[in-house]
């Protein structure tokens, strides 16, 4: 016991060492709808919903949340501060919407800081403004990581070779990436169950089946975590209806320990019943830690501020959270609604 207090109380970091570890370890929220829950580096978060239910809205709005700085030529942004890395495997992103949409966080936050201080009275402090929003818009774009991917070999390679990147990010703009952010993570999954066995580009060595390419993107991020700590959100493509119990779930689980992740959580709710069909391989849904549904919905009755804006609803499944939000998505943006 004296000797375990006393390794406890050897000094082993500096302080510069302690004060990283201490600031990276602490939580953070991240703008409605993903406020319910305190996240941090480490934690895999999952968007699962049918098709065209805005999580790659979500995606966007947590990217736009971390690029943009805190306080910038005394405007209040609330943003991160930090990089952002975005892996689309879906390949539709929309980079103008991306940009609309971080030019008019820029510009309303820029805007109420003039109303409020009474800077509107001359042209030429107008045009000033407009010159900062120009220069912040493009300082936080070099903020944002965009990589495109085909199939599961250049994700394979992306997530293996991706250390060097953030690495020499990291050199050039003396920031690291804080959020990586995977755009439909089940993109081939079809296509790699389909296929009896195909062999990694340039290895002949073993066929690799949907199991070990699962598998082996669960390591790579993990290994990737281990060097740059950073919070994963992964958005999945599910059909709803079919309920999946947590049993068939975890079926297995102890084939893959999550030892080597200290964030990951077990799905261990026995009567938890999945409104939708799980496809991925268990290796991936116990790499998970936070869970989120979304889905649209009919109710137009609170969306009386938005009328071209469609409803969707969210749901925490894991942690299970006892309230729902509501929400809806428009030209100008995502906005809370209850």
């Amino acid at each position: 016991m004296g000797s375990h207090a006393k390794s406890w109380l050897v000094e082993d970091e500096n302080a510069r060492e302690m004060l990283e570890r201490v600031l990276t370890a602490r939580p953070f929220l991240l703008l409605p709808p993903l406020h319910r829950v305190p996240l941090r580096v480490g934690n895999t978060v999952e968007l699962v919903g049918p098709s065209s239910s805005s999580k790659t809205h979500i995606l966007i709005q947590a990217a736009i949340t971390c690029i943009l700085p805190e306080q910038w030529n005394g405007v209040i942004y609330g943003g991160l501060g930090q990089s952002a890395m975005f892996i689309d495997l879906d390949c539709r992103f929309d980079v103008l919407r991306f940009s609309e949409l971080l030019n008019r966080r820029i510009t309303e936050a820029g805007s109420s800081c003039k109303v409020d201080c009474n800077k509107m009275d001359s042209e030429a402090q107008f045009a000033r403004m407009k010159h900062y929003n120009e220069e912040l818009f493009a300082l936080c774009m070099k903020r944002f990581l965009y990589i495109r991917c085909y199939d599961s070999s250049e994700f394979l390679a992306t997530l293996k070779t991706l250390h060097y990147r953030l690495q020499k990010d990291r050199d050039t703009h003396g920031l690291n990436v804080h959020l990586l952010l995977i755009d439909s993570i089940g993109a081939f999954h079809w296509l790699d169950r389909g296929s009896s066995s195909f062999s990694l580009k340039g290895d002949n060595r073993k066929s690799w089946n949907i199991q070990n390419v699962s598998e082996a993107v669960v390591q790579e991020i993990r290994r990737l975590l281990s060097l740059h700590p950073m919070l994963v959100m992964a958005t999945k493509a599910v059909v709803l209806g079919n309920k999946y119990s947590t049993n068939e779930l975890t079926r297995n689980y102890g084939k893959w320990p999550a030892v080597d992740n200290p964030y990951s959580r077990n799905v261990t709710s026995s009567d938890q019943q999945l409104p939708y069909r799980e496809y991925m391989p268990v290796v991936w849904q116990s790499f998970v830690t936070h869970r989120i549904l979304v889905q649209a919905t009919d109710d137009d009755s609170v969306n009386d501020g938005y009328p071209n804006g469609s409803v969707y609803l969210l749901e925490w499944l894991m942690p299970p959270v006892s309230s729902l939000d509501k929400f809806t998505v428009t030209d100008i943006g995502l906005f809370i609604l209850s």
